[in-house]
């Protein structure tokens, strides 16, 4: 039996506030929450197959690792509640990136130089030497940052539960200069420069510009700041939680940081603070001079490629050399109130780990669920080669609707039906805002309905449709919660991207999607346009949940195949 907790949240209305003399805030803290008694952990809604602690606030993850057979998560957690505040580092250990053993804490305030907060970071694992971690500490209720580094009490516990501080030459990075030290946070993973120096990047902005400074050190130990930043943006606000690593020009393999030369290519992304979603470009990294220059082929800004168009920020990748991949993870929050979440004694989670890789034409990422994510597969239906008229929908029976991994292919035999495009239209999410899954159209909208009620009063629509425009078809991908849920108080937005592709050889479009629960986590066109959404049904619960094939576009669609598995539920502990 669980007993009751008492949860205490910080007492102040925000951790940082806006002033004349240029410090920075978004991050809230909730006084009508502090000391209220929560039951035990409700699991209406808790995931069963991706990463969340037992209780209380999760965030981002944090230098995630893979060290003598081991894959290490570390994420921002709050163990006296399920809001924001008091963050600490969690761990969490797994032998195959699904199934996960929760260890103690990681890092915690133990020291002035982080007496506030231990706050993002990573792990670089130092050949020789073994993991070292570099994170961000708050030193002071105005959210003064510094970089601080911590190492393993015994590098031969496998789990490395313990870390310790070393007092010596911590803080190792402080701001200096001009640089606003409440903006000067989460260095990225280190990487290796044959002039001898190890190079990590800070996130950071001024005057409303973000940038990523760059550091370089010979000991890990003592560290000069390059007098450039490796790029930065007017505009776009603070820089969170950057990360910068290679991608190869061929091929899926993943690359280790230091990897340079001909055939790679560098990608840098960043979470912006002000809208609270993250962009990325790829560009070339001239190592000689410490800069980054992004190819003009995607928009360096606001508008920029994303990993995923829906609840997914302050994402952290590693390379995982037992297999040669680049591994992808984010934090992925609740969209309900945050009255909901102490009641229910947790909030977020994390995406499930996603393999990454540069697309064969060179212009994005691609991003697909790491293979060991199928060993949950259980009981398998199959549909193949069945027609879809305008306004038809199809039950798929037989599997756990609620707990589900869902593959489908679709096809048409004809572009001509597809609804002009309109040119006021700025964004995918004003495109799915105002057509919708429910609005007739010509090819599309079609995909599936995910965790529908019986009568479909809820239901989560996951689909695409496609518009003709002067020069080429434009493809968008829908995820859009209004339908979600019967309950109001709750953020139903509509998320959506556009697919780069081209139709006029191939008029197929495929579609993978994670259900869980509350996560509807999908994957457009093999991983090209990606969208995590948060939704609370409160008919369409566990085995009251039910999945839809669906055509709502006067162009016939033909469901060439599609297998779902019920999935089993990931080990916890």
């Amino acid at each position: 039996m669980a007993l009751p907790i008492c949860v205490t949240i910080i007492l102040i209305s925000s951790f940082f506030v806006i002033s004349n003399d240029g410090v920075e805030a978004f991050h809230s803290i909730y006084p009508d929450l502090q000391s209220i008694s929560v039951p035990s952990v409700t699991k209406l809604h808790r995931t069963a197959y991706h990463f969340q602690p037992r209780r209380n606030w999760i965030n981002d993850p944090n230098g995630p690792m893979y060290y003598n057979g081991v894959y290490h998560l570390f994420y921002q957690y709050n163990p006296k509640g399920a809001v924001w505040g008091n963050i600490i580092w969690g761990h969490a250990v797994s032998k195959d990136l699904i199934n996960w053993k929760e260890l103690e804490p990681a890092l915690y305030p133990s020291n002035p130089f982080d007496k506030y907060g231990c706050w993002s970071g990573s792990a670089t694992v130092l050949p020789g030497k073994g993991p070292v971690i570099l994170y961000t500490g708050v030193i002071d209720n105005r959210s003064s940052e510094v970089q601080l580094y911590a190492v393993p009490e015994n590098k031969s516990d496998p789990f490395l539960r313990k870390w310790v501080k070393p007092k010596t030459f911590n803080p190792i990075i402080k701001a200096e200069g001009a640089i606003n030290a409440s903006a000067f946070r989460d260095p990225t993973t280190a990487w290796w420069s044959r002039d001898g120096h190890w190079r990590i990047l800070i996130g950071g902005g001024r005057k409303n510009r973000g940038m990523a400074f760059t550091y370089r050190s010979k000991d890990f130990l003592k560290w000069i700041r390059v007098k450039h930043p490796i790029h930065s943006v007017a505009s776009t606000g603070t820089w969170e939680c950057p990360d910068f690593y290679p991608v190869s020009l061929k091929g899926k393999n993943g690359l280790d940081l230091s990897t340079v030369g001909k055939s790679v290519k560098h990608v840098l992304k960043n979470s912006l603070d002000k809208t609270r979603y993250e962009y990325y470009t790829i560009g070339t990294y001239l190592r000689n001079c410490d800069k980054y220059i992004p190819d003009n082929t995607s928009e360096d800004g606001w508008g920029g490629l994303r990993y995923d168009y829906g609840n997914f920020y302050a994402s952290k990748s590693f390379f995982d050399p037992s297999k040669n991949r680049r591994v992808l993870w984010a934090w992925a929050n609740e969209s309900d109130s945050k009255e909901d979440d102490v009641k229910k004694g947790w909030a977020g989670i994390q995406s499930i780990p996603r393999t990454v890789w540069l697309d064969s034409h060179g212009r994005q990422l691609v991003q697909w669920p790491v293979e060991e994510l199928n060993s949950l597969r259980e009981k398998e239906v199959e549909l193949s080669n069945r027609k879809l008229k305008k306004g038809e929908y199809v039950k798929v029976t037989g599997i756990t609707a609620a707990q589900a991994d869902v593959e489908i292919t679709f096809s048409f035999s004809s572009l001509e039906k597809a609804e002009a495009f309109d040119s006021r239209w700025v964004t995918a999410e004003n495109v799915c805002e105002e057509k919708g899954s429910r609005n007739e159209g010509g090819v599309g909208p079609f995909g599936l309905l995910t965790l529908a009620s019986e009568k479909m009063e809820e239901f989560t629509p996951v689909f695409f449709r496609v518009f003709k425009a002067p020069k080429k078809h434009i493809i968008l991908m829908c995820s859009d919660a209004r339908s979600s849920s019967l309950k109001r108080e709750l953020y139903k937005p509509s998320f959506a991207g556009f697919v780069d592709i081209d139709l006029s050889h191939n008029k197929k479009l495929s579609l993978r999607s994670l259900i869980d629960h509350s996560v509807v986590e999908s994957f457009g066109v093999g991983g090209k346009t990606n969208i995590l959404s948060r939704v609370y049904p409160t008919l369409a619960i566990k085995k009251k949940a039910h999945l839809f094939v669906f055509n709502n576009g006067t162009e016939h669609i033909t469901v060439e195949n599609m297998k779902a598995w019920s999935m089993k539920s990931a080990r916890r502990n």
